[in-house]
């Protein structure tokens, strides 16, 4: 088999802050921003990887979730337990103080793990998780 990530999805509360954060700070393209109602879908991609997107989603908009789930996902939202993504980079210091200088919500700034990775973490304006990894 030949499969590709094409898309991957992070939900927004706040799609202008979204978009700021992923357009402006983390320096992707954006590849299509649709408006429904009072709902947007962004989606974005690093510049030179046309293939590989991120989509910013409205939370919980699929009609057979229920109003209990609907609930849950915002609460975890809110805690920054919901959605998560991982990135990687060549230039671990530089891109943390990139976002960090951006603005962004800091969580862990770059550390050697013990599982053999170095990376900070990030989270967005809907609170996602945003890791980096360091290349090697």
């Amino acid at each position: 088999m030949d499969l590709t990530i094409h898309s991957t999805f992070l939900p927004h509360d706040d799609p202008d802050a979204s978009l700021a954060f992923y357009r402006d700070t983390l320096g992707f393209e954006v590849r299509n921003d649709v408006a429904y109602g009072e709902m947007r879908w962004i989606t974005v991609g690093p510049a030179g990887q046309p293939d590989t997107s991120i989509v910013l989603t409205p939370p919980a908009v699929d009609p057979g979730i229920t109003e209990d789930e609907r609930r849950t996902v915002v609460e975890m939202m809110a805690k920054g337990t919901y959605g998560h993504i991982i990135l990687a980079t060549d230039d671990l210091d530089g891109t943390f103080e990139r976002v960090r200088s951006g603005g962004a919500d800091v969580v862990q700034e770059p550390t050697e793990q013990p599982y053999g990775v170095r990376d900070c973490v990030f989270r967005d304006p809907a609170g996602n998780l945003v890791r980096v990894n360091e290349r090697r």
